[in-house]
């Protein structure tokens, strides 16, 4: 053990000395010089060609093992069937029916009955469609002294004929309208006069048109029209328009070429209540032949039409004529894709006026109107539309308009000298004033889809007139703004409303004295207030064809005056049922 630990004792001091030379000795700097960079190879691996034998006595031998399969047939009674794909659950499409009635009755004995059939023959190439429509009432309105019936019926029929390279159509339209000119406040006049005064007025029209269509042809289209019209004192009009159309291809452009002919003519009985005594009649008669060539360019995003109309107008009554020419030029152009789309044009056009246009807008004129044409020299506009989201649309536009001879309706002045056979010269009727008018107007409308069942929509106009008398824009207001819903809930039931208003209207209340011009009669002005209406509708759906509704108009309950001297009925309720079947 002595000489273990002696040597374990050397070896540990050796050791420790070694080290301490290391540290201290300094061994200097040496240069190597490489011959030859180094590249190592691989050689190639050993690699046993023969599965060694194993010699180890405790791997145990496997023991042969003898087996025989004993195969028995069974019967089998799978059938396999062939794959098929899954139907997809389809929505039926709407049961459509060719026909349609519907009958209403409500409060001031209102009616209404409408008719519709469609039918269809030779595998869908001629096509028959008849209409029928009535509405009336026989109420009485408040504070009026005569009676304030009305009706209004029409009956349409049209015949249209298809083929591959063309298609026709021919239809007829026949209209009965009764009004009376109820304007007369309580009190206005004495008893004895009020019984005397034979207020109602008939308008009749007969009207026939056709048209046809082309395909793969430079003449693409015309259309033709004749009219009469004619009221219970012998008052007529006949109107004749013919409007063929040209197409011609210029190089990669397309060239349209919109013509027309257009005849109105007429005779009033009566002589205009500016005059004290009902001598003479009023014969008029205008042509016109228009012819309108536009240049359509299509370039990506921007859509040019340029065009001029040319217009040859004859006075027939006065052997008078002229010439004039009208700017007819549109443009678009898509800024955002359909979300932003600018588009604006300046257009004008010689408007032919007609007793039936005036007794469409408003019935309570009187038979001695002077008819002449309106010269809309032009109408220059701007504006962007397009869609906010997927389901929001609007439209805005600024526009200027010039025109001669504009329409308007004003009272016809109180004229007791007169004893025409009706009673519309209290001051109960309306005359049409001719003046030259500047029309500054704003539109802007906004629509909403907020599902496929219910959508909303709401638009308002701002004008503002600058007239050549430098009177009133009479019956014309300066401000009109309404709001339309529709709503389906569920299956069976159905809404909708509408509201609007219209601003206040500016008017004159005349009388006539004899030996005086017209200009000179005295005079005041009556200012109408504008006023608010809504009206609403509801119905249900029992099954595809039978369904109930039941409309209100006037819900306010406002007795406000659409023309002067003129209130409507107050709350209307009328329910109804309609009924579709095939005819």
């Amino acid at each position: 053990m002595m000489q273990k630990r002696i040597v374990i004792g050397v070896f540990f001091m050796g050791l420790f000395g070694c080290v301490q030379a290391q540290e201290v000795e300094n061994i200097g700097t040496e240069t190597v010089t490489v011959i030859k960079p180094y590249s190592p190879t691989i050689s190639d691996a050993f690699k046993v060609r023969s599965t060694p034998n194993l010699n180890d006595s405790i791997v145990l031998q496997k023991k042969e093992i003898e087996y025989h399969i004993f195969s028995v047939p069974v019967a089998s009674t799978f059938t396999p069937a062939k794959g098929k794909a899954a139907n997809v659950e389809k929505t039926p499409p709407p049961t459509l029916f060719n026909s349609y009635a519907s009958v209403g009755l409500g409060n001031f004995n209102n009616a209404l009955v409408d008719f519709y059939t469609s039918r269809s023959f030779n595998r869908g190439e001629d096509l028959l469609d008849v209409g029928f429509n009535h509405h009336s009432s026989r109420g009485t309105i408040d504070g009026t002294a005569l009676d304030n019936i009305f009706y209004n019926t029409k009956l349409n029929a049209s015949y249209a004929k298809k083929d591959r390279d063309y298609d026709w159509g021919v239809n007829l339209g026949l209209q009965h309208q009764l009004y009376n000119w109820y304007g007369i406040p309580d009190g206005a006049f004495d008893e004895a006069t009020i019984t005397s005064i034979d207020e109602r007025q008939n308008y009749y029209k007969a009207q026939l048109g056709a048209h046809i269509n082309m395909e793969d042809s430079f003449f693409k289209s015309g259309e033709i029209l004749l009219r009469r019209f004619w009221d219970a004192v012998e008052s007529g009009e006949n109107r004749i328009v013919l409007s063929p159309t040209i197409e011609l291809p210029l190089t990669e452009e397309l060239v349209t070429i919109n013509t027309k002919l257009d005849y109105v003519g007429g005779t009033f009985k009566n002589a205009s209540l500016n005059n004290t005594t009902n001598i003479g009649e009023i014969d008029y008669g205008y042509f016109q032949v228009s012819v309108n060539p536009s240049l359509l360019i299509l370039r990506d995003d921007l859509t040019l039409n340029l065009g001029a109309n040319f217009v040859y107008g004859m006075n027939i009554e006065n052997s008078d004529s002229d010439f004039y020419i009208y700017p007819a030029v549109t443009a678009s152009y898509r800024l955002l894709d359909d979300n932003v789309i600018a588009y604006g044009g300046i257009e004008g056009e010689l408007k032919q006026n007609s007793y039936y246009s005036f007794v469409e807008e408003n019935p309570y004129v009187s038979p001695t109107l002077t008819i002449m044409p309106t010269d809309q020299q032009y109408e220059g506009y701007i504006g962007l539309k397009g869609q906010l989201f997927s389901n929001v649309s609007y439209n805005i536009k600024g526009s200027y308009m010039a025109e001669n001879r504009k329409s308007l309706f004003k009272l016809n002045p109180t004229n007791l000298f007169r004893n025409d056979e009706k009673g519309y010269y209290y001051g109960n009727s309306f005359e049409v004033f001719y003046d030259d008018v500047k029309t500054l107007g704003i539109f802007g409308e906004l629509n909403v889809d907020v599902n496929r069942n219910f959508s909303l929509g709401t638009n308002v106009e701002v004008y503002d007139y600058d007239t050549e008398t430098d009177n009133p824009a009479w019956n014309l207001p300066s401000l009109k703004a309404s709001l339309f819903m529709d709503y389906q809930i569920g299956k069976q039931w159905y809404m909708g409303a509408n509201l609007f208003f219209v601003d206040q209207r500016d008017d004159v209340s005349s009388q006539a004295v004899q030996n005086i011009i017209p200009a000179n009669f005295p005079a005041a002005l009556v200012s109408l207030d504008s006023y608010f209406d809504a009206n609403a509708h509801i119905g249900y759906r029992f099954n595809e064809q039978l369904s109930v509704f039941a409309k209100a108009a006037n819900i306010a309950n406002n007795n406000y005056n659409r023309w002067s001297n003129y209130p409507v009925q107050g709350f209307q309720i009328l329910g109804g049922v309609t009924y579709k079947f095939d005819f």
